[in-house]
């Protein structure tokens, strides 16, 4: 899945790049179930998901090198924890840094949208003071140079946060204004192991907790400073920290310098770098000694083997040339086969969204002003047939999406109306939508505005008499983005609007078709799809769909969905989320596209000491400190 996500772009979710195969997901049941159950004696499964993982091997009893694969495009780029929007990845995040630096708080326990205690540095925080206040402790983790991790390093990352956006709001991908980390009102350590953090105003512990501070740590004994050799500076101070930054920010910037560089040696996380191609985008990873979570005994290498294309990826998997990989999804068809191939193989969808973003500031035509009108979006998505493309180009494995969250990886949070389809495919009620507010019909033409005005029957404001229904759409050439949207525009035609697609790239469309971070291009894209967002596993949309969310795309903007998300982040209260997420279903922001199952596999004589290590790469975070060879 191409994503941009909640644990990066400004509480989006991180970014993937080439959208990923997601195979069945039909409809494998529904209701409460265990977070992991078996389908057969051993055999881990999951509501939803296809195949299965089985019991543990025997290990071998020696450390391996697994390989990982992955698209060269979507290759690490980034290295520091504090990550920009416009590299803000699932692949700069999950399979990279966090093998490094985990986050505060590991949110994926498997493929249940909840924090994994055993792998995350800190225990759960504790909110007081109306809210306001909360209060983390830290365990007894170490640094790989023997220093002990603590207060001191969140807070230290958190000021050097401050520090960055101070300089550009798009310095930090999970940043929104107005909200934290502005509301932080001061920060103290009373010991070495609690930091307690100050707010101006109340915020939902869940959703500082999972979202917003999910965040790697900095060491703060060995990165205050403003040169490779400088000393030691107080980061407490404005002036010192933004030295601080910029001198860090530019060493991430050399990326040619990521294994070599000793700034990025000094880690916590189970592994440590060891060698990176900055012109591949391939790289190796040798345990850390010194890590104090949980891992396998040996620990394995684990090597990133970047692939130039989908075709290339697959022949890998079928030549046994790579040891765990993402399934291409036009491989879907494959997966029956991969048993004979020597491979185990697991499907869940991912947590988050499929979908093609609206720019509603685009002035050319005035698709702005067409894309603001709701009727406009419920009929695009009436002409979006995901069972259609379901069947077609998903091997049949999929759902329907009609909000922000699907049905899969259950969650407590999904609302009743995120169950169904509440815009069924129709060129019929899409034709009659437009007709009914103004618009002169010309199926397999161009439908023109031929009502003015904002009254009923009228095409709305700021669409003037002769407007026509045409417009571009820019998308990643990926599989089945490409198919997804060639539908959309052939089903679009029939009913009179016309759009022009524009192949790109996934790295290319978030640093040039995003509103907030490229201004300039704001007049240059009327829809575009680079694939999907994972959310936090607390899934409000702020910074996504709220108005000035920094991971905003298109300049959506409700004020109705604007106080529905901040009552999600700013109140204790269980149902503001699925308030939220239900409105967001009926109103439509993006064009939501079917959800895809996200497919690894992995040899056989591979294996894990928890099935969990399996299952959350079905949610982007490779944990492959728990892999193993059993030959």
């Amino acid at each position: 899945m191409t994503t941009f996500g909640k644990k990066g772009i400004a509480g989006l979710a991180l970014a993937v790049a080439s959208v990923t195969a997601l195979a069945a997901c039909s409809s494998s049941g529904s209701g409460s179930a265990s977070p992991t159950s078996s389908a057969s004696p051993g055999v881990t499964t999951q509501p939803g998901s296809i195949g299965g993982i089985p019991a543990a091997g025997t290990a071998s009893g020696k450390a391996g090198s697994i390989t990982f694969g992955y698209l060269a495009v979507d290759a690490p780029n980034w290295i520091l924890p504090i990550i920009p929007a416009a590299d803000n990845s699932v692949y700069n995040s999950f399979v990279f840094q966090w093998q490094m630096w985990r986050p505060t708080w590991f949110t994926w326990d498997g493929s249940s949208p909840a924090v994994n205690d055993s792998l995350s540095p800190a225990n759960a925080p504790v909110s007081s003071n109306g809210g306001k206040t909360m209060t983390i402790t830290f365990k007894p983790w170490k640094w790989s140079d023997g220093q002990t991790l603590g207060a001191k390093d969140l807070e230290f990352t958190l000021y050097e946060i401050k520090a960055a956006l101070k300089e550009s709001p798009a310095n930090w991908a999970n940043y929104v204004p107005g909200y934290f980390p502005d509301t932080l009102t001061s920060m103290s350590t009373p010991d070495a192991s609690t930091l307690v953090l100050n707010m101006s105003k109340p915020v939902n512990p869940t959703w500082l907790q999972e979202d917003i501070i999910d965040i790697s740590m900095m060491p703060a004994h060995a990165w205050a400073k403003a040169s490779a050799n400088g000393p030691t500076l107080d980061y407490t101070n404005p002036a010192n920290a933004k030295k601080i930054w910029d001198f860090l920010s530019a060493q991430s910037k050399s990326v040619n310098t990521y294994a070599t560089n000793p700034l990025w040696q000094v880690v916590y996380g189970p592994y440590k770098l060891t060698a990176f191609n900055a012109t591949t985008g391939s790289f190796t990873m040798a345990p850390n000694p010194s890590y104090s979570g949980p891992h396998a005994n040996p620990q394995s290498t684990f090597v990133g083997v970047p692939f130039t294309s989908d075709a290339a990826q697959f022949n890998a998997i079928k030549s046994g040339s790579v040891d765990v990989s993402v399934l291409p999804a036009a491989d879907n068809p494959q997966i029956p086969s991969l048993k004979n191939e020597g491979y185990n193989y697991y499907g869940l969808p991912a947590w988050g969204d499929y979908f093609a973003a609206y720019n509603f500031k685009d002035k050319t035509g005035d698709f702005g002003n067409i894309a603001s009108q709701l009727y406009f979006r419920q009929a695009m998505q009436h002409l979006e047939d995901q069972q259609g493309q379901i069947k077609a180009f998903l091997n049949g494995d999929g759902d329907p999406l009609g909000g922000p969250i699907g049905a899969y990886p259950q969650s407590p949070f999904l609302p009743a109306n995120g169950k169904t389809t509440l815009y069924p495919f129709s060129i019929s009620t899409a034709t009659s939508l437009l007709k009914s507010n103004g618009w002169t019909i010309n199926a397999n033409g161009t439908d023109t505005c031929a009502s003015p005005g904002t009254g009923t029957g009228q095409c709305g404001a700021g669409i003037p008499a002769g407007t026509k229904l045409a417009f571009n759409l820019i998308y990643n050439a990926s599989s089945p983005i490409t198919q997804e949207v060639e539908d959309l525009a052939s089903n679009a035609k029939a009913a009179g609007i016309n759009i022009t697609l524009s192949a790109s790239n996934f790295n290319f469309i978030i640093q040039n078709y995003i509103d907030p971070a490229s201004p300039a291009n704001i007049d240059k894209w009327a829809m575009e799809d680079f694939g999907g967002e994972s959310f936090s596993t607390y899934p409000t949309s702020f910074g996504f769909l709220n108005t000035g969310g920094s991971g905003q795309i298109g300049d959506y903007s409700d004020p109705k969905a604007d106080a529905l998300i901040n009552a999600s982040v700013s109140t204790p209260d269980p149902a503001a989320v699925m308030n939220e997420l239900s409105y967001l279903d009926t109103t439509l922001p993006v064009l939501w596209q079917p959800l895809r199952d996200h497919v690894y596999v992995w040899k056989t004589s591979v294996s894990a000491t928890t099935p969990k290590a399996f299952e959350n790469l079905t949610q982007y975070d490779p944990t492959p400190e728990f892999w193993y060879t059993t030959k």
